[in-house]
């Protein structure tokens, strides 16, 4: 595969995972200010800028509808879900012969939606309304047409190697994203272990859990009891839920097996030994050992981890010189 083709569709993947997670976390924030909580509005949208890795040029002003239609709306935000979007659209165009028409007709209807001049004049007549009416009718439906997309995604294209890297940028951004949720919530959740939980922390803790769309299925898992220590367990290191770090993880390195049997690259060892020691690390782990230790240095030796396929991953596939290439 051209290296082009498998870098645009490596980031179709990511900006469309990149716009689905902000518009959960946007989702779940704005509906938490309907309940009573001890958290104030404050700390809960510092962190939620701290979950996604604190974006350039964005600060807390006070005002959380603001900041929602910010992080939603705004194209000159490079964070925001409608940039996501666009971004993940342009490099669809760029490999338009690779995808299916099913995919390429979904993901340009949800870019010509939100690019359309009526839309862009009606949130710009919103942004001094203080409702999250409008906001959170449009963060569903990116969700529903991302959720669609990936669903098309699987159900039309061949199962090949540009479906593989869709999957690594899909299963890579999640793993990150995870990552930073998860050191977000630290100091609410894990650091005072000993500290007694009031009676609204559990609206924080369900927060965690449905900014992960994780809530019904912790509770199949462990019922409705809910416990920082399950949660980490749970969003950590269980194997069969799409958004644990540990699936992700897991799906990245079967992704990148297919790729390195398909593609015939003699090289990718460095690749695999660094995908295979994580996901074993993950397999092998336990949430008492993690707890133990220091919870934020083990989240940040993840990030590193991560970062450092990515760059692998490019190294290899995407920006390799003549003489690597013709060497195999």
């Amino acid at each position: 595969m051209l290296s082009r083709v498998a870098d645009s569709l490596y980031w179709m993947s990511r900006y469309l995972e990149r716009a689905e997670h902000t518009t959960r976390l946007l989702d779940v924030n704005l509906n938490l200010m309907l309940d009573e909580s001890s958290t104030s509005s404050d700390h809960r949208w510092l962190r939620l800028l701290q979950a996604l890795g604190k974006p350039k040029r964005l600060k807390w002003d006070g005002n959380p509808y603001q900041l929602a239609r910010t992080l939603t709306f705004d194209t000159s935000n490079k964070s925001s879900v409608v940039s996501s979007i666009i971004a993940a659209r342009e490099n669809a165009r760029h490999v338009r012969e690779q995808i299916s028409t099913e995919q390429w007709h979904k993901l340009n209807s949800l870019y010509l939606e939100v690019t359309r001049p009526e839309f862009k004049r009606a949130t710009q007549m919103e942004a001094g309304v203080e409702s999250n009416e409008g906001p959170t009718a449009f963060l569903q439906h990116v969700l529903e047409a991302v959720h669609q997309f990936q669903g098309v995604t699987d159900s039309t294209m061949s199962h090949g190697e540009g479906w593989q890297f869709i999957q690594v940028g899909r299963f890579l951004e999640r793993a990150s994203a995870t990552t930073l949720l998860l050191e977000a919530y630290h100091e609410d959740l894990w650091a005072q272990p000993d500290r007694a939980a009031e009676a609204n922390e559990y609206l924080e803790w369900m927060g965690l859990l449905r900014s992960a769309t994780a809530f019904e299925a912790y509770c199949k898992v462990y019922t409705a009891d809910l416990t920082p220590d399950r949660i980490l367990e749970f969003l950590l290191l269980d194997a069969e839920f799409p958004h644990s770090l540990r699936f992700s993880i897991d799906s990245l390195q079967y992704a990148l097996q297919a790729i390195q049997l398909r593609s015939g690259k003699t090289r990718a060892e460095e690749l695999n030994r660094i995908s295979g020691r994580l996901s074993a690390s993950l397999g092998f782990a336990s949430v008492d050992e993690i707890l133990v230790g220091d919870v934020v240095a083990y989240l940040h030796g993840i990030q590193r981890q991560c970062q450092g396929i990515h760059e692998t991953i490019y190294h290899l596939y995407v920006d390799y010189s003549i003489q690597a290439a013709l060497a195999g």
